[in-house]
């Protein structure tokens, strides 16, 4: 199995920071200097009161990155697809995957702050159902020529959005409830899972696997992509107290799903790699770092002390 590599992007920070599109953009390009498949942009129109979070809107955030790299593939870690307007959004990503050569990779998920929902007038408790219908009207968009259809009140008639984007962007869907993985089995790419551990993974991804079968999919054709954060140290002590303090500081965990500051890859590099190990023999296809403080140094340790180590480990195993 190939297994692919990919970086979170900076560009959201706590309050005492502000995200930097120069600094985005250099780290992206050093991360494809490095030989890492994908970098990810976070998805927030607004996120925290008492503590907020300054964030630069994603897409604009990879277009900015497509102009800096060329071979990179950029991705949302996740995009909040009911605070999307569909036809829009098509239109857009559409434009990036085609002015990228085909590197946009669309992960989704259906939100969960709600004040976001309500400065854009999308029913909270209904999101579930609005994120189905923009999920919909996206794939028409993107791969039908002429798409006639009425998705509450949002009429097309012999509507051709050229040019199409060939191929359409590769769309993983992000979430842990039951319905969720039904729908990642059933509607999309593959699954996006944030800050869970090997363990919760390897259970989740047994259900998806299942109803992908009762659909008649492939379920080995499912992308699986982890997002983790990352601190190498000088001792697994060191790092997970540096990494409990990062994870702390930049993000929340949610309460209700089962990602935990305790998914982080930490450690020496020897550590590191045993610990990515797991991860993909759990079912990873391609995980994606979280870095402490976003250090350049992190990532260089990575790609040059931690990574070569994964391939003897596996082949160790086997």
């Amino acid at each position: 199995m190939t297994v692919e590599f990919g970086l979170a992007l900076e560009n959201f920070t706590p309050e005492r920071k502000a995200p930097d599109m120069d600094a985005v953009t250099a780290y992206a390009a050093t991360a494809e200097e490095l030989g890492f498949t994908s970098v990810w942009a976070w998805d927030h129109l607004f996120l925290g009161a008492r503590r907020p979070f300054p964030f630069l809107e994603a897409l604009t955030t990879l277009t900015m990155v497509a102009a800096r790299t060329s071979r990179i593939r950029l991705g949302t870690g996740v995009l909040v697809l009911p605070l999307r307007e569909p036809a829009v959004l098509a239109k857009t990503t559409a434009t990036i995957q085609l002015a990228s050569g085909g590197r946009l990779v669309l992960g989704v998920a259906a939100g969960w702050y709600e004040r976001e929902f309500d400065a854009t007038a999308v029913p909270f408790r209904q999101r579930g159902q609005v994120f189905e219908r923009n999920l919909d009207m996206l794939y028409r968009l993107w791969e039908q020529d002429d798409v006639t259809g009425d998705w509450d009140g949002r009429v097309l008639t012999h509507v051709r959005m050229l040019p199409l984007p060939l191929p359409r962007p590769q769309l993983l869907i992000g979430g842990y409830v039951d319905r969720v993985l039904r729908r990642v089995a059933t509607r999309s790419d593959g699954w996006m899972t944030y800050f869970y551990t090997a363990q919760s993974i390897a259970g989740a991804l047994g259900r998806i696997r299942g109803y992908a079968e009762e659909a008649g999919r492939d379920p080995d054709q499912l992308n699986v992509v982890a997002e983790v954060p990352l601190c190498i140290g000088s001792s697994y002590e060191e790092a997970s107290r540096l990494s409990g303090q990062y994870v702390g500081e930049y993000f929340d965990v949610p309460a209700w799903s089962e990602a935990t500051p305790e998914s982080a890859v930490r450690g020496t590099p020897e550590q590191c790699a045993e610990q990515i190990a797991a991860y993909l023999d759990a079912g990873v296809k391609e995980l994606v770092f979280c870095p402490y403080n976003y250090e350049i140094e992190q990532v260089r340790r990575l790609a040059a002390e931690v990574l070569p180590l994964v391939g003897k480990i596996r082949a160790g195993a086997a």
